[in-house]
């Protein structure tokens, strides 16, 4: 390996680059032998299956398997589950309830086998990322295999994958503290630190990422680090740290001006982490700094927020990085997993490491060397008029593939059903300062400009649920959604010891930030969209709303006698990917079915043309992202769903017993 550096946009890149040929090309591959393994269906985070037996003709006579319900696995029921379950040799595993139990259930049945919980106390009520999160990971010991999964109160958990039992050998009879060992001082209760996602397991590390309080409006610029660390498999000693925030003799601290990197915290790995066990790469994709919205303490470009990061599994050094935002304002930060592949572009077959945005674009990078496989161009972007703001002059701007959903606000995106409401549309965007995307953050004003309006908002685009990538046809799959936000600073002392957070001006009432007229929202549909695009060629292949109309819409009184095409939901859905499928459960709530109950749909789509092919009925949204195994010559879909008073469920489809 030799490491040189290229001028980027008049920013140096360092990159790592692999000059000799031993290592091969080999394609990832999604799923074997009809398992899933990792969150992502392997750990290239591809979410492709090659089963076929669920297919376009029969999809629509898939029936319940069946239903888990997870109320009991805590001290009260959850209305938010996300977990995305493993299937490994006929059981499924995943995290469940509110106190973030581990079950294991029969893949057949779904009868349970056995549950595993920690008590935790204070430690577990403080923490910051509550709930079950979003599932855990399997370790192949060549023995009986292991669960690792994080508790609510941040800890590292082995457990035997038969018996539930924690293997004594790991750490502290099975446990490791993730607040120790961090290169920092942590209080246990305040220190404001936890994960939901699962923790990554490569050949014999266990990779831990950190997630922090949602930082709209700190207490302090102050915080704690989101440092990224390396467990060895067997022991739980730490192998490795990377400091996403660099200290004082290591590279990139000169982008944290007047010793901001001190004391400002964040800076994490919130979502999920890909890895390339055969060139030895992890691939971290980090959040911003603290404070999502100001970043007057902390000039700079800030790195390593924002950034892909590729690391060495057994040492974390680091290999190559590329930051996708500097100086982040707009709470753009890396919400999930980046996908590889390899690729055939331009008649060369290329490596690659495909990552999601809120922005709505798709980074695509050589994920050996971390150059762009396209050109991504520093363009000038406007100047803040924030008081103590200073952000970068430029900013990544990909060229290709194109972003996959809207970027910036202008009155060709108000909603325009009729002249009234898009006269009103009108009149709410003329309270707010729009432009194109990287518009700043202004300052919120009672006598003149509410807020900035921001499109993707803060939420996506693409949020933690990520994309798919199919390795057979290098075809990304990418779910997003249009839903714009406004954003005001004030300066509230009582609140904060930062000199702005995120709020509304005293004097503005509710009415005139609202962002909608009368429930009808600001923006045009689709409100929710599933985009293919082909890598081969960086171009979008298809596009379609994904999730029926909601009612709201469908029934309002001042659309009557309108003809309303679908327009898709807001929410976070994960797309997976068969043979022939791309298959993704509706979020955003419930609508009103034909036979007049309440309920959401499980969709199949087409994967070449996006055909809406079939689809079947849940009893609410889908809350997590929808798995798929084969078991006893029948191939079952997974998926966790919740929220709106139903509490969470895994529930099972196959096809009726012939």
């Amino acid at each position: 390996m030799q490491a040189g550096w290229c001028d980027v946009g008049g920013r140096l890149l360092l990159v790592a680059v692999f000059v000799s040929t031993s290592v091969p090309l080999l394609a990832q591959n999604g799923t074997d032998n009809g398992e899933w393994r990792s969150y992502g269906g392997d750990i290239a985070n591809t979410r492709y299956s090659p089963l076929d037996q669920i297919n376009a003709d029969n999809f629509s006579d898939l029936e319940v398997a069946w239903r888990v319900k997870t109320d009991n696995f805590g001290p009260n029921p959850e209305y938010n589950f996300e977990s995305t379950p493993l299937m490994v040799d006929g059981i499924i595993y995943s995290t469940a309830g509110s106190r973030r139990a581990v079950i294991a259930i029969d893949a057949g049945t779904g009868e349970l086998l056995w549950m595993h919980r920690l008590e935790e106390g204070e430690r577990g009520a403080a923490t910051p990322r509550r709930l079950s999160g979003r599932g855990l990971a399997y370790r192949d010991n060549g023995a009986s295999g292991e669960i690792v999964y994080v508790t609510l109160g941040y800890r590292l958990v082995v457990l035997d994958a038969i018996t539930g039992r924690r293997v004594s050998s790991f750490g502290t009879d099975g446990v490791v503290d993730l607040m120790q060992n961090m290169d920092q001082e942590i209080d246990p209760l305040a220190g404001e630190i936890g994960l939901h996602a699962a923790p990554l397991v490569v050949g014999d590390t266990i990779v831990v990422g950190a997630a922090h309080v949602p930082g709209s409006a700190p207490r302090s610029m102050r915080n704690t680090k989101g440092y990224v660390r390396g467990f060895d498999a067997d022991s739980g000693d730490r192998k490795w740290i990377f400091h996403t925030i660099p200290g004082a003799d290591e590279f990139g601290n000169d982008s944290w001006l007047n010793e901001s990197w001190r004391y400002t915290g964040n800076t994490g790995v919130w979502g999920q982490i890909s890895a390339d066990l055969e060139a030895g790469i992890v691939y971290l994709p980090t959040e911003m700094p603290t404070n999502d919205y100001y970043g007057g303490h902390r000039h700079g470009d800030n790195l390593f927020s924002d950034s892909i990061i590729a690391v060495d599994i057994d040492t974390g050094e680091r290999l190559w990085h590329y930051q996708v935002i500097h100086h982040d304002v707009w709470d753009w930060d890396f919400p999930c997993a980046p996908m590889l592949a390899d690729v055939v572009i331009d008649g060369v077959e290329r490596k690659i490491v495909a990552q999601p945005s809120k922005q709505a674009w798709l980074y695509v990078l050589d994920r050996i060397t971390g150059e762009p496989i396209w050109p991504i161009e520093e363009r000038p972007v406007e100047a803040s008029d924030v008081p103590g703001e200073l952000l970068s002059e430029t900013q990544p701007f990909p060229t290709k593939p194109p972003a996959y959903d809207r970027q910036g606000v202008s009155l060709d995106d108000l909603v325009d059903f009729t002249p009234e409401i898009r006269r009103r549309a009108e009149e709410i965007a003329a309270r707010h300062l729009i432009g194109p995307i990287f518009t700043p953050v202004t300052v919120s004003d009672p006598n003149g400009v509410i807020g900035t309006l921001m499109l993707p908002s803060a939420g996506g685009g693409t949020n933690w649920p990520g994309g798919s990538l199919d390795p057979e046809t290098s075809i990304a799959y990418l779910y997003s959604f249009t839903n714009v936000t406004a954003l005001g600073l004030i300066n509230d002392p009582e609140r904060s010891d930062m000199d702005f957070i995120r709020g509304r001006a005293r004097g503005i009432p509710a009415v005139d930030a609202a962002l909608n007229i009368d429930g009808i929202p600001l923006i045009k549909p689709p409100w929710g969209r599933i985009t293919a695009i082909d890598l081969k060629q960086g171009q979008i292949l298809w596009q379609v709303p994904h999730g029926e109309t909601p009612d709201n819409i469908r029934n309002h009184t001042l659309l009557q006698g309108i003809d309303i095409p679908r327009t898709g939901r807001s929410g976070r859905v994960g797309t997976l990917i068969t043979k022939t499928l791309v298959i993704a459960g509706e979020s955003g709530g419930t609508i009103t079915l034909p036979s007049g109950e309440e309920g959401a749909y499980l969709r199949a789509y087409d994967k070449m043309t996006g055909a809406d092919v079939a689809q079947v009925v849940m009893p609410t949204q889908a809350s997590g992202s929808p798995m798929t195994y084969m078991h006893e010559g029948q191939q079952y879909i997974v998926l966790a769903i919740s929220g709106g008073g139903f509490p969470g469920e895994l529930i099972a489809y196959r096809l009726p017993e012939r």
